[in-house]
């Protein structure tokens, strides 16, 4: 067999790589236009803990955020458009290397009316209202928000690909109403210290909050224990877990496969 003519060329690429998302992580390229109010928005949220969906009522004027496909039913002569979350190229590198929505819908309505959105999964829907705050999602768990907060994306480094978080995480600010979604029932937990959670049970967290990840325990701990891999926070904040995990699901489905 040849030898490549270029031995370290793979190696100098994974490393330059490396380099570029590590500096990518560093900064969060938030949605550029700027919060349009603190505006409540009529909602109600259905279906809780199990079926969770949420229906809201547009007034004339008014916009709403909604992540895509999750409309499940609205009123006639409701608008939709198309919106990149983050600008293009944040937006794309997310499709491409973390799998999320390129895009989320803006929804209005000329003279007002109701639009549902029902999450992929069954669970949890929760509203917080953001009010110059913060609060970051894991992917797949940004469900809807109103047009005051902004969303943007932050790359949470390559650790967190290898957790089975994705690549980015959503970053939320700004002043308004925010909604997310658990599989399973949704968990608050006040952390007021160390807390060590599995990966795939993370929903959101504030970022007063910080964060390592890493294996249960040793090597053979993790490989023969079936445990993955976990997030340490520290810290002073809230956090948001799930009961339920898909890839517990999944394995669950695999031996009727």
């Amino acid at each position: 067999m040849d030898k490549p003519k270029y031995p370290w060329a793979d190696v100098i690429i994974l490393t330059r790589t490396f380099f570029i998302f590590e500096l990518m992580s560093q900064y969060s390229i938030l949605d550029e236009r700027a919060p349009q109010g603190a505006a409540t928005m009529d909602y109600t949220i259905e279906g809780n803990p199990d079926y969770g969906h949420l229906v809201v009522s547009l007034e004339s004027g008014e916009t709403f955020i909604a992540e895509g496909g999750s409309m499940a039913w609205m009123s006639h002569g409701t608008q939709i458009n198309a919106r990149l979350l983050g600008g293009f190229t944040r937006a794309l590198v997310r499709k491409v290397v973390g799998g999320e929505s390129l895009f989320v819908g803006e929804f209005s309505h000329p003279e007002g009316g109701q639009v549902s959105f029902s999450p992929a999964v069954p669970g949890t829907v929760h509203h917080r209202r953001v009010n110059n705050d913060k609060l970051i999602l894991t992917g797949g768990s940004f469900m809807a928000c109103t047009d005051g907060v902004r969303l943007g994306t932050q790359f949470g480094g390559l650790r967190s690909m290898f957790s089975g978080e994705g690549l980015f995480f959503i970053e939320c600010s700004g002043m308004g109403d925010l909604f997310f979604n658990s599989y399973g029932a949704m968990i608050e937990k006040d952390v007021a210290g160390d807390l060590t959670v599995d990966t795939g049970h993370v929903v959101a967290w504030e970022p007063t909050l910080s964060y390592t990840i890493r294996g249960m325990g040793g090597l053979k701990s993790t490989l023969l224990s079936g445990e993955g891999l976990a997030m340490s926070f520290s810290g002073v904040g809230k956090i948001y877990l799930q009961s339920r995990t898909m890839p517990a699901l999944a394995g669950w489905l695999t031996p009727f496969g």
